[in-house]
């Protein structure tokens, strides 16, 4: 069936692509002024963009590096802490239950139970469930 004038006229004011009239361009989204402001700053916002950027990584570093560390109080009461839980059970305990008696994130707890372990205080085992068993040195359970 062909297409009749007023058919056409219907779809011309539907506004299907390629027929009715030209559809208008969309407004451009970059602004040319902005190029133009960036090329005749240049020496000023790629260095002053490139301190920032340096500025935001160092800050981020510190940030994480003061996270991780406990002040020396800290350390002294929670090494009293694990040294109180771990003589209440002479056979020792293992790592999650020694984080959930003491209050400490489990690799905290790890980087003190490991300093503790050096400097002379605690010994350690690992299970056949390749579980660590902290213990006070001199106390628990004797192997003859």
């Amino acid at each position: 069936m062909p297409l009749s004038l007023s058919s056409l006229s219907l779809l011309a004011q539907v506004n299907i692509p390629g027929i009715g009239p030209e559809l208008e361009k969309p407004a451009s989204s970059v602004d040319p002024n902005y190029f133009e402001l960036l090329e005749r700053n240049s020496h000023l916002v790629y260095p002053a963009l490139a301190v920032l950027v340096l500025g935001l990584v160092t800050l981020a570093i510190l940030q994480a590096s003061k996270a991780q560390d406990m002040d020396g109080a800290a350390k002294a009461e929670f090494k009293k802490l694990i040294v109180d839980e771990l003589r209440r059970y002479p056979a020792g305990l293992e790592t999650p239950e020694l984080a959930g008696a003491v209050g400490l994130d489990r690799s905290k707890l790890v980087r003190l139970l490991d300093q503790m372990q050096q400097d002379g205080v605690l010994i350690s085992h690992t299970t056949t469930q390749r579980q660590t068993v902290w213990r006070v040195k001199g106390v628990g359970v004797r192997t003859w």
